[in-house]
């Protein structure tokens, strides 16, 4: 018994290792990680196709481009679509809005006007701008995009201390032809560009010529054509030429095409001796080639006297630049000898300086104004002191000692030499209340305007300045 039980035991390892040789023999057959064999193998199944995607279209398309590790339609900086054209960034940076539809219209708002300019009772009052005035001071680019003209209904302007000052100066001007030169500075937002703004609109008023560079800087980035001029040492801008030369003619069309040529000029192509003055600038404008010549004979027949025959009357003229500070310093030009042009032998520049400092006359009478900037202004040692030296002289001061450790260029002292400068503060407490019942009136300012509101807003904006002024009140919400 005893050793059928062992043949027992023995012989049960022997089954149990039969068994695990052909169950693994019968897993390898099956395939346990793939049903393609049993699939296969079993005809009612029908067989799937699977279609594949071509990289780049269908709903995969993503999916696919992933896998490839290339993601299309990202560019570096995750920018998507067509990039701007050419211009359009600019164009957008100085779009400006005159209108505002959801404002109020104010009742009452009266427009500057010829016969009203003058009149001393004006003096802290708001006042508008007609349609034929805005048009002109659009085509010059007066406006400007930082300003709050899109805030209200239409385009006005408060009449200030320094409004009045520089009427009684045009009317000076239009009595006894004299001329008015000066640098007009001052903290950043205190108005001195509106204040020129305000001259050129009460010039286009009064039929006079108006001149105006929006911004200075752009005489010397050296992204406009140039080549040398047939005066010595001076170097025309001809695009920049022909464009200045639009916007007079655009601005000042109805008094230039009242106008007609005077003087015997010599032009490189033939030019009908009696066109309009009008016409002529327009011939500059669309050729750059002849805008430098047409532009120097403009001028000289702008300034020239006025005669007695019909088209022959000369009437004052306004010269304005915005941001003058820019051009006391070297441009982007080169010379032949690759050294950098300085900005006053631009023929523009050199011009514009020659008018402010009276080297070039103003017989029929003018004004001259270069505003610096405030919040975009070049650091000019030279410009700085020359401004500081005439304003100390005028105050009958001793003049400030120039720093010998400071490198000045001396070019940008001397040409303000005589010249007067006008320094822009803030607002008096009434003027301030005058433009905030303003604000009221047109909805953009919903607190009652009183002393205390008045008090508040003067102080918070240093003393009255205007843009802070305006910042505190209609361009902040709590």
């Amino acid at each position: 018994m005893s050793g059928s039980i062992c043949l027992r035991c023995l012989a049960r390892p022997v089954v149990g290792t039969l068994e695990q040789t052909s169950l693994r023999a019968t897993l390898q057959a099956t395939a346990a990680f793939s049903t393609s064999a049993a699939l296969e193998a079993n005809s009612a199944v029908k067989k799937k196709t699977v279609s594949v995607a071509k990289p780049g279209r269908g709903a995969n398309a993503s999916f696919n481009n992933k896998a490839q590790g290339k993601i299309k339609g990202k560019q570096q900086g995750g920018r998507t679509g067509k990039p701007p054209a050419e211009g359009e960034r600019k164009a957008m940076r100085k779009r400006v809005v005159l209108s505002n539809t959801n404002a109020v219209e104010v009742q009452g708002l009266d427009n500057f006007s010829a016969a009203n300019i003058y009149d001393a009772a004006l003096e802290g009052q708001v006042m508008g701008l007609s349609n034929e005035v805005i048009d002109a001071l659009r085509a010059t680019e007066a406006f400007k995009a930082t300003q709050g003209w899109s805030l209200f209904r239409r385009p006005a302007t408060l009449v200030r201390k320094e409004t009045a000052e520089l009427a009684k100066l045009m009317q000076d001007v239009e009595a006894n032809k004299t001329a008015v030169r000066r640098v007009i500075y001052g903290e950043r937002g205190s108005g001195k560009s509106v204040l020129a703004l305000q001259a050129k609109a009460m010039a286009l008023l009064k039929g006079w010529i108006v001149v105006h560079i929006p911004e200075a800087k752009e005489l010397i980035l050296g992204n406009s054509s140039y080549a040398p001029s047939s005066e010595a040492g001076l170097y025309n801008q001809p695009h920049f030429t022909a464009a200045l030369l639009s916007q007079i003619a655009k601005a000042n069309h109805t008094v230039l095409s009242k106008l007609r040529l005077s003087l015997d000029h010599k032009f490189s192509i033939p030019i009908q001796s009696n066109i309009s003055l009008d016409r002529f600038a327009m011939m500059g404008a669309t050729d750059p080639e002849l805008a430098p010549e047409i532009y120097t004979a403009l001028w000289k027949e702008l300034t020239a006297k006025s005669g007695t025959g019909e088209g022959m009357q000369r009437p004052p003229v306004v010269f304005t630049v915005d941001g003058v500070a820019h051009v006391m310093k070297e441009s982007a030009y080169m010379s032949p000898d690759v050294t950098p042009i300085h900005a006053h032998d631009l023929s523009i520049v050199n011009h514009f300086f020659s008018l402010l400092n009276g080297k070039a006359k103003l017989p029929n009478g003018g004004m001259v104004l270069a505003t610096d900037s405030g919040s975009n202004k070049p650091t000019i040692p030279g410009f700085e002191h020359a401004v500081a030296r005439n304003a100390a002289l005028a105050k009958g001061q001793q003049a400030p000692q120039w720093d010998p450790w400071v490198k000045v260029d001396q070019r940008t002292i001397d040409v303000l030499n005589g010249v007067d400068v006008w320094q822009i503060k803030g607002l008096s407490r009434e003027e301030a209340r005058s433009i905030m019942e303003y604000y009221a009136k047109s909805g953009m300012l919903r607190q009652t305007v009183n002393d205390t509101l008045v008090a508040e807003k003067w102080t918070l904006s240093g003393g009255g300045i205007i843009g802070e002024l305006e910042k505190g009140t209609v361009k902040t919400r709590i």
